[in-house]
């Protein structure tokens, strides 16, 4: 386990999935090193789970909203005007929310046509417009992309001079893929529990391409725990793994992963880690 804090930059620890003991697994996570989590919502409805628990732990999660692109159905107009005002409120969920406690990103936002293109243009119209938001509002983004990256990133090109930056979340791509994202100079790569996975390239493919100044960590929780937990619910705590593993494949110590992708975070979120 690392001696330096390290951020979970991408956390669902508003799901039904840790309900039960979800004081606990910040506690884990406090104990194993995690200094700060960030929640991205999924729809309007995750929208205030997401910012309910910010509030429950404040100065520790932190919030993001946006609406996802499986999440994108005949209503994304209505979805996407309310989250909107939800952006710019000063309240939210009946409570008021300390600076530290605002939105830090717009996301989780994207394009995914693995399981279906039944809500593609749809999809395509609702990306922009959040990218849009991002524009006006100064805000990063955090992008979900599955199978369809060229898409997305021609619609990132025609606003690239004016974004502030973002995370592609869950990168798991091949070199190519890498550098093309990599020409987006204020965005930089998440990496979780898949890069220790036994097919995994990115032990590879990370070191080969992509700078240690262009990584943050993230968990998805709670999906994709990384081995030897895999299969299990994933958390914040689990990132120790990742951590290992992107040491090795750098060669360098498990307290610079931390200290680089910490000062990576801060430079796209513009939050003090």
């Amino acid at each position: 386990m690392p001696t330096a804090h390290y951020i979970d930059t991408h956390c669902h620890l508003d799901g039904e999935e840790f309900n039960v003991d979800r004081d606990d697994v910040v506690q884990r996570a406090r104990e194993a090193g995690c200094k700060q989590i960030f929640l991205p919502a999924i729809d309007l409805a995750t929208c205030h789970s997401v910012l309910a628990t910010c509030h429950r732990y404040p100065d520790y999660c932190y919030p993001m909203l946006g609406l996802h692109p499986e999440e994108v159905r005949s209503d994304w107009r209505d979805q996407l005007a309310a989250i909107r005002t939800l952006l710019t409120a000063d309240s939210h969920c009946d409570v008021t929310l300390s600076k530290r406690e605002k939105p830090i990103a717009i996301g989780e936002v994207g394009l995914d046509y693995y399981w279906s293109r039944e809500f593609e243009q749809e999809q395509l119209k609702a990306f922009e417009e959040q990218v849009r938001w991002s524009v006006e509002t100064r805000l990063p983004l955090m992008i979900h992309c599955r199978k369809a990256q060229n898409e997305l990133v021609a619609i990132l090109k025609r606003y690239a001079a004016d974004l502030p930056g973002g995370v592609f979340h869950c990168f798991t791509g091949n070199e190519q893929e890498a550098l093309q994202l990599l020409e987006f100079p204020r965005f930089v790569l998440g990496i979780g529990g898949v890069l220790t996975f036994k097919k995994s390239h990115l032990p590879e493919v990370l070191p080969a391409v992509v700078p240690l100044q262009r990584l943050v960590l993230e968990t998805d929780a709670p999906y994709m725990a990384p081995v030897p937990l895999r299969g299990q619910r994933n958390e914040s705590a689990y990132i120790t793994h990742v951590i290992t593993r992107l040491a090795e494949a750098y060669g360098v110590s498990e307290e610079e992963i931390c200290r680089q992708t910490n000062e990576n975070v801060e430079k796209v979120f513009g939050i003090s880690t």
